[in-house]
């Protein structure tokens, strides 16, 4: 007697799934698993939307620290250049000057931001790709 269950003595015959399971059959494992890819479809959909709203989240609190200390540093600095064109013209006109290139710069900045906020970067791609490649194996095994 052979104890291993991995070696077989006999040799198993080839089954055939078509063969054991008719048309109605099909359908109604269909009519079973259907239902059941479309949840796991929105628990997808869901985690991905929350792998998203938590990058974001992370994204801004890091962009809002990093931004406080930039505009304490950056402030001095336009302090500096106010003082080193005082030198040249008189001091209210170095700071309206100062102050024009910087409001100007600052827009220019602010506008190539407002781009990263497009709604696209936080729709749930692969999840959307899923659903489509299910939608059209469906279309496939339905006659």
């Amino acid at each position: 007697m052979n104890t291993d269950p991995l070696k077989q003595t006999t040799a198993p015959s080839p089954v055939h799934v078509e063969d054991q399971v008719g048309v109605g059959g099909l359908l109604r494992q269909l009519m079973r698993e259907v239902p059941e890819l479309f949840t796991k479809e929105l628990a997808l959909a869901k985690a991905e939307l929350q792998h998203n709203l938590n990058t974001l989240k992370a994204g801004t609190a890091a962009v809002a620290a990093g931004a406080i200390v930039l505009l304490a540093g950056f402030i001095i600095l336009l302090l500096a250049a106010v003082y080193a064109l005082a030198m040249v013209v008189e001091p209210w006109l170095a700071a309206l000057l100062v102050g024009a290139i910087t409001v100007i710069i600052g827009f220019v900045m602010l506008q190539s931001g407002k781009k990263q906020f497009d709604p696209a970067h936080l729709a749930p791609d692969r999840t959307l790709h899923a659903m489509q490649q299910d939608k059209e194996t469906l279309k496939r095994k339905l006659p």
